[in-house]
């Protein structure tokens, strides 16, 4: 889990956080990846099939994988 003070190791399992989260505020983009849609700045489209989320206090980008790229078609 990456915060904005540093990094979190977490040890339950992704698809039981991923219930417990507002699916209105919190999208799982890639198999190991969920994001904060308040953190998001935007979607950079590299190609059609290769999308990465830009994050508003980092300068890495995000891979979307494939399965979750129709998340972001209106962005």
């Amino acid at each position: 889990m990456v915060l904005d003070i540093g990094e979190a190791l977490i040890r339950t399992p992704l698809k039981e956080l991923l219930a417990e989260l507002d699916p209105e505020k919190f999208w799982q983009v890639h198999r190991g990846t969920i994001v904060n849609l308040d953190a998001v700045s935007g979607v950079l489209r590299e190609d059609a099939e290769r999308q990465f989320v830009l994050l508003k206090k980092s300068t890495g980008k995000l891979p979307i994988s494939r399965q979750f790229t129709y998340l972001f078609k209106q962005m």
